[in-house]
């Protein structure tokens, strides 16, 4: 906000300057003046309104404060203090700083990952009216009155509009005060509010313990409603044996139906409570605050703070539900009992809410979230209060590095092989397990990798003693890790035993389950129908517009539908191409596997989980209650089934083509498909009751299957190792790949050439591959062309790689041959 200076007060009349960091892909930072008025209030870390360009304005953060002029232009002045104190730390500007270098792009960009929208307003920002709050008119001044009663006619304005609106250059202060009092929004990052799940529990009314008037309470409710007296008895029957009783449980118990619970509440004989609670199966006491470690889990405990004496990371690998979470509750515990902040990183916030109601249990408010499914005005709340350190841990997606941390002491990476940890559109193209060791070690922290299947990188870093290491090789409570059996599909397809897309064995074990009231997951990594529809007469395919990809054909829809840019189009019946009518779908999809299961268990309740059923308000949340409460007795989804579901009914994985992973043309392929596999798998059998896993193949004897039955993780690793180090690949090299983007494919190819040639006489031609077609070699019109290039661990700078390279491309871009050109780099592209 604009600060006033009353009379007499010092105005330091040192001509000051500031550099900032604006939101904007540019190379340098740029430097302001600082108006004589406001010398005293500038600082390090405040947001202030500048103007760049004709007549742009926008939010900057100031970098760096100076007496020095720039050389080259002359500084116009900034126009805006908006925070009476910073709002972005040292330790932040270290980390941009440090992201910028490492990943190869601009401060800007890092600025715009880092900052929630509300923080970094600019000209043709859009704002609209908060619709889920109710304000008094009267509070608002004049100004701020104008604003609302514009937006109430308009229901979104852009910045611009409003400056026109009130006849004034800088708005950003009054909006940052209707953005604090809940009023307004920001409309670009307006999305649904991530709601926990919402249980009803019931306790039965005190003047019931009295026996007198209970056996009153059951003589009426028999003559009159026997129902609701088989209700109050299931009750009493459940009360023995547990502390809290659900609304669900007791209908289930009960037998009497929903209705009946409902009027012993208005009778006031059940005291009902809505409460939020996880929803993912766990044992009360699991939860338990004072629970006690296992032998097996202390031990591994006091080898990871062993292992924190002498290292900063510790890598943990844990079976699946090995019980690492209450290894790491006490790893918070130490922490916070040290004064220190602790962030824990989970790669999939919808997915992993048992984990964040679990630490609630222990930390209470003093336990913050922050993940994409927040508003703005939410976020910005988490920022505020990470700032003022009122939260002492943090749970969150990748973006929680870039919070404002004041004394961080540990950061716990749960399952850090995910790949939903690197950020791969737009820049920065961030490794948020990477980027979480450099942000601990500005701290002074700890950072602690938990996996069950670690990403090689970090396995060779903890065999090497540049990381500690810890295991836990038994599951939680003795149970056992589930069966695997492998089924050909080509013998049975040769037999006449297959049915569909599913073997005798997993139909005879899914019929076994659903016998038993157990549940099923089956895992197909695609979703949609059919990936193909294919001419049988001239081979056609229809093919995106806009995408060098085949259309995949969505039942639901009746379109084809193009899984890079969003492009739709109807299914031909009759082909473009030749005429034929003779057209058929190749391949299946978890959409097909939903139709096609539904015909052969007609009993079944079937549901699906993929980006088709999850994009809507809450749907997500809904099908995994409705997987909890048994309502589902299949579910079938891609990968997101691997990631977080912990079911006590789910005994039986069926992984319905292990091919489609196997087969992938990747270096990674094996990894992924051994981390895939076994993470799939581990879903099963959680809870007391041994699990079983049918994977379906057309290569039964494939060594990463073998390895996955065995559960021998060592032995992938070490084969794997042997060929990266023999074909220079991670964990070895460092890899770097530039793609370069345009929409003429010719002027492409010669741009790509060029930068190739260069490179080639800078590193050398062992150092660099291609250029060469990606897989998919357009996307959203524009073509590409991928260089890779690989670098020593050892004995070469990288830093200097990376200073070439940028020179390189820089002087690229002076060329009349790169006009209409993007080059994109991607450090560790993993």
């Amino acid at each position: 906000m604009m600060l006033e200076f009353t009379e007499g007060q010092h105005i330091d009349r040192k001509t000051l300057f500031v550099e900032v960091v604006l939101p904007l892909a540019i190379a340098k930072n740029y430097t302001y003046r600082v108006p004589y008025e406001l010398n005293n209030v500038i600082a390090i870390g405040k947001r202030v309104v500048v103007q760049f360009g004709k007549s742009k304005l926008y939010t900057a953060v100031v970098s760096a404060i100076n007496e020095y002029p720039p050389e080259k232009y002359e500084a116009k002045y900034l126009l805006e203090i908006l925070d009476d104190r910073p709002v972005v730390t040292n330790h932040q500007l270290q980390f941009w700083k440090w992201l910028g270098d490492y990943y190869m792009c601009y401060d800007g960009e890092v600025m715009n990952a880092a900052l929630p929208s509300a923080l970094k307003l600019a000209s043709e920002t859009r704002i609209v009216l908060n619709k889920e709050f109710e304000y008094d008119k009267s509070i608002l001044h004049d100004k701020e009155f104008l604003i609302v009663e514009a937006l109430e006619i308009q229901p979104e304005l852009t910045i611009s509009d409003i400056s026109k609106l009130l006849s004034q250059k800088t708005v950003m202060p009054l909006l940052k005060g209707l953005f604090e009092k809940n009023i307004i929004n920001i409309s670009e990052e307006v999305s649904d509010r991530y709601k926990p799940r919402k249980r009803t529990f019931l306790t039965l009314n005190p003047v019931y313990q009295n026996q007198e008037n209970l056996k009153e309470l059951f003589g009426i409710l028999e003559k009159r409603a026997p129902k609701q007296a088989d209700a109050v008895l299931a009750y009493m029957k459940l009360a023995r044996h547990q502390k809290t009783i659900s609304k669900n449980e007791l209908v289930e118990e009960s037998g009497a139906g929903a209705s009946s619970i409902n009027s012993l509440i208005e009778k006031e004989v059940f005291i009902a409570e809505e409460r939020n609670v996880s929803r993912l199966f766990y044992e009360e006491e699991f939860l338990d605050a004072n629970f006690k470690l296992s032998e097996h889990q202390q031990t591994t405990l006091d080898t990871v703070k062993a292992q924190f004496t002498q290292k900063d990371v510790v890598l943990l690998h844990g079976v699946t539900s090995s019980g690492k979470t209450q290894i790491y509750i006490r790893l918070i515990e130490q922490a916070i009992a040290q004064g220190k902040q602790v962030l824990y990183l989970l790669p999939e916030i919808a997915l992993t809410t048992h984990v964040i109601e679990r630490l609630r249990q222990y930390f209470g408010a003093n336990i913050g979230v922050y993940h994409s499914r927040f508003n703005d005005n939410e976020r910005v709340e988490v920022w505020q209060k990470v700032l003022n350190n009122e939260y002492k841990v943090v749970l969150g997606a990748r973006s929680s590095v870039f919070l404002p941390f004041a004394d961080l002491g540990l950061i716990i990476v749960d399952e850090e092989h995910e790949t939903s940890y690197k950020q791969f559109d737009p820049a920065p193209r961030y490794n948020a397990r990477d980027a979480a060791i450099f942000l601990a070690n500005l701290h002074g922290g700890k950072v602690l990798l938990g996996s069950a299947t670690p990403s090689f990188e970090s396995y060779f870093n903890a065999r090497t003693h540049k990381y500690g290491f810890a295991e836990l090789t038994e599951r939680y409570g003795g149970v056992e890790l589930p069966t695997i059996e492998v089924v050909s599909i080509a013998e049975e397809t040769k037999k006449k035993t297959i049915q569909s897309h599913f073997t005798s064995v997993l139909m005879a074990d899914m019929q076994t389950a659903l016998a038993n009231k157990e549940q099923v997951i089956l895992f197909q990594n695609r979703r949609g129908y059919a990936p193909v529809l294919l001419c049988k007469i001239c081979a056609y395919t229809p093919k995106c517009i806009n995408c060098d990809v085949s259309l995949t054909f969505h039942k639901h829809t009746g379109k084809l539908h193009c899984h890079y840019c969003g492009y739709k189009e109807d299914s031909p019946s009759i082909c473009p191409a030749c005429g034929s009518t003779q057209l058929e779908y190749r391949g299946f999809g978890t959409e097909k596997v939903e139709d096609e299961l539904s015909l052969l268990l007609p009993e079944a309740r079937l549901a699906r989980m993929d980006l088709d059923t999850t994009r809507s308000r809450n749907s997500l949340q809904n099908i995994l209650n409705d997987l909890e409460e048994k309502k589902i007795d299949v579910l079938i989804g891609t990968q997101m089934v691997a990631k977080g579901l912990d079911f006590a009914d789910v005994t039986v994985i069926g992984i319905i083509s292990a091919d489609s992973l196997l087969k992938y043309p990747d270096y990674r392929a094996n990894e992924r498909s051994f981390q895939m596999l076994a993470q799939v798998s581990g879903r099963a059998g959680r809870r007391g009751k041994q699990g079983k896993v049918v994977i379906q193949t057309y290569d039964p004897t494939h060594r990463v299957i073998k390895q996955v039955i065995e559960n021998n993780y060592s032995d992938l690793y070490f084969t794997e190792m042997e060929e990266r180090k023999a074909f220079h690949y991670p964990p070895f090299y460092r890899i770097i790949n530039l793609d370069i983007k345009h929409k003429d494919p010719e002027i492409l190819y010669n741009q790509a050439t060029y930068l190739g040639k260069e490179l080639r006489q800078h590193f050398g031609e062992d150092r660099v591959v291609g250029p060469q077609v990606p897989l998919v070699s357009r996307i959203r019109n524009y073509y590409i062309q991928s260089i890779m290039l690989k670098f020593e661990k050892d004995g070469v700078s990288i830093n200097k790689v990376k200073t070439t390279i940028r020179d390189i491309i820089t002087q690229f871009q002076t060329t009349k041959l790169s006009k209409g050109s993007i080059v994109q780099p991607d450090v560790d592209p993993y």
